[in-house]
Order: C-alpha cells, then structure tokens, then sequence
C-alpha cells in the first residue's frame, strides 16, 4: 500500500457528498489521495476539525466550507492546495488568505457555466414566446379560449426571430450565452468595461456601453459579478430605458438590481422578466413578486442541480489528480483576476 499519498480532506454541507460522488469518484480521489475520516467537515474550530485541517495537504471544498481565516491558516501547516467543487472561492478563501498563504487554489467554475448558459439560453426562448404566462392562461381556460396554437399570432412582440439580445457581462456564463444565441437568427451585444470591441467581435457580438444596450435590446441578460460597483447598476433609471415588452433575465445575482424599483416596474406590467436570483433571496413570502403575471420567479436552480453537480466534482478531482502527478491545473484562481470575478 501506498503510504505516501497526500491527505484530503472533505469539508461541504453535510447533504453534498451524496450529489458530488458516486463510485467511480469516490475510487478516483481514493487512488489519488488518502481521505481524512469524518468528512464531511463543516467546522474548522472543533477539537476533530482542527486536528483534520492541520492534517491535510488538499482541502476538497464546496458550499459550507468554513472560511481560511488568518488563524486558521496558522493551523493548516501542511495545507497546499484548495479545490473548489463550486464557483465563486470568496467565501473559502477571504482576503486574508491572499495575503498569508501561497497555497494554489482551483475553481469548478467552468463546469459550473455551463447549466446557468443552458438554463439562461432556454429562458431567452421561453420567455420570448411568453409561454409561462400563456401556459397560466391556457391552465385556467381549460381549452375553452379557442385553437391554442393561434393565441400569440397577432402579437409581434412575441417570438424569437431577429430578436435583439443584450448580453450584460462578458463572464464564462455570458460568453457561452453568447455562443448558443450566435447559432440562431438574433442580433447580439455585449456590455462588459473589460472587452474590446475586437474582443466581442470574435465573440459574434457588438460591444456597447450599458445604457445603449438597454435601449436596443428586446432581450436582457445579467450576468455580471458581485462587485462593489456592480451592486444595483440596473436602477429605476436603467429600466426606464428598457421598451415597453422587453424581457429582463437575471440567473446571475439579485445584487445587480435594484429590486424596488424593479417592481415598480414589473407592476406596471410593462416589462416581461424572469428572475431566478432575487435580493433578497428568499423573497419574504408576501412580495408582490410572486402574483405578478408578467413575472417568472424561480428558486435558484440556473446552476448545478441533480446530476450536473457530478460535472463540478469531476473537474475538482481532475485539479486533485493533476496536482498530485505534479501537472499544472487547469483552472488556478490568481489573486489579481479576484478584482474582476464574482
């Protein structure tokens, strides 16, 4: 038996194990490394949680891995890599982290784009045939409203063809977004201050700056990080530019918006908008959100649900594995790109 492989420890919301491994992960991060008992961790600061931490050489980590404070560095002597099975490492890895460790740290953000462009992608088509909202009217009519495939017919708004979609951050999610929408007949621009014109060009978009896309877009889609100057940049006034029957689409976060002014406008029923990430989250169970027939509302599920959760723990024990055999990762998160990533 190999007893010089590398200590992993497991540290994620107790009901996570479950969804991100199956056997054949289970088998690879055993062949690869020697898992530490008891996972999964959700406390640094226990007697067994901090001898486990100071223990590990890998830290596999997802949602509900306790923050690598400064102090808990200190314990995590032999710690030197961070595998995130999840997207943003914010919460795993504050500031402080940056500043006091050089601990490689990897992301399973690629993986997890892909459900949230899938998703983004098929409420763009939904929602420009309106079809939740024709699906309540058609529940409630019961067939009596007359041949159902000709409702919608005499309204122009409605409908995917030549539409013009605004695309409102050049993320991995925006561009794959992008990429999906380019195969069809739609126009597309891009908002993002990062981009090149030449860059959104190759990408089969127009670049333009916010308040222009706004005004031209049929479509929006948020998909911009939680930044300090990215909390409410879609305001009353954003919205006002928006034409009457546009679509908003936020599978991002609800911190991009200004929520109340958002309902106003979404009362007034002028707008069509879907949103899966609402501020806040939940909404309180009395918000007008929920009754509005203009407005899709649902629970946060753009990202890896089911099955897809196996994708990010896929490329999380790739990082593992790579690391182990000395290659490179494929996916490093840099302190620098932290300025610009949610």
């Amino acid at each position: 038996m190999n007893t010089c492989k590398l200590k992993l420890l497991i540290a994620m919301r107790s009901e996570l194990p479950q969804g991100f491994f199956g056997p054949r992960e289970w088998a690879r991060l055993n062949a690869a490394t020697d898992i530490i008992p008891g996972f999964p961790y959700t406390d640094f600061d226990t007697v067994e949680g901090a001898k486990s931490l100071a223990e590990a050489d890998i830290l596999l980590a997802a949602w509900g891995t306790p923050s690598l404070t400064t102090e808990r560095l200190a314990r995590a002597k032999k710690l030197k890599m961070v595998a995130y099975a999840a997207s943003s490492v914010r919460t795993v890895t504050p500031a402080e982290f940056w500043d006091a460790s050089d601990i490689l740290v990897t992301t399973a953000a690629s993986a997890m784009a892909v459900p949230v462009a899938q998703f983004t992608y098929a409420a763009i088509i939904m929602c420009g045939k309106n079809v939740f909202r024709l699906r309540d009217e058609h529940r409630v009519e019961r067939g009596t409203g007359g041949f159902g495939s000709r409702r919608g017919m005499n309204q122009p708004h409605l409908g995917n063809h030549a539409r013009r979609i605004g695309i409102v951050g050049a993320s991995r999610i925006g561009r794959l977004v992008i990429g999906m929408l380019t195969r069809g007949t739609c126009e597309i621009a891009v908002y993002d201050p990062f981009l090149s014109s030449d860059e959104a060009t190759a990408l089969g978009a127009n670049k333009m700056e916010l308040h222009e896309l706004l005004a031209w877009s049929d479509v929006v889609s948020l998909h911009a990080p939680i930044l300090q100057e990215t909390q409410h940049m879609i305001g009353a006034a954003e919205l006002a530019l928006m034409a009457d029957q546009a679509i908003l689409i936020n599978t991002a976060r609800g911190w991009l918006v200004d929520h109340d002014a958002l309902l106003a406008e979404a009362q007034s029923g002028r707008l069509r908008i879907l949103i899966d990430t609402p501020d806040p989250e939940p909404l309180p169970t009395d918000s007008p959100f929920y009754d509005l027939p203009n407005v899709v509302l649902t629970p946060h599920i753009a990202g890896a649900l089911g099955n897809e959760l196996r994708a990010l723990s896929d490329l999380a024990i790739t990082e593992i594995e790579r690391f182990v055999a000395g290659l490179a990762p494929l996916h490093p998160v840099i302190k620098q790109d932290l300025e610009r990533v949610a």
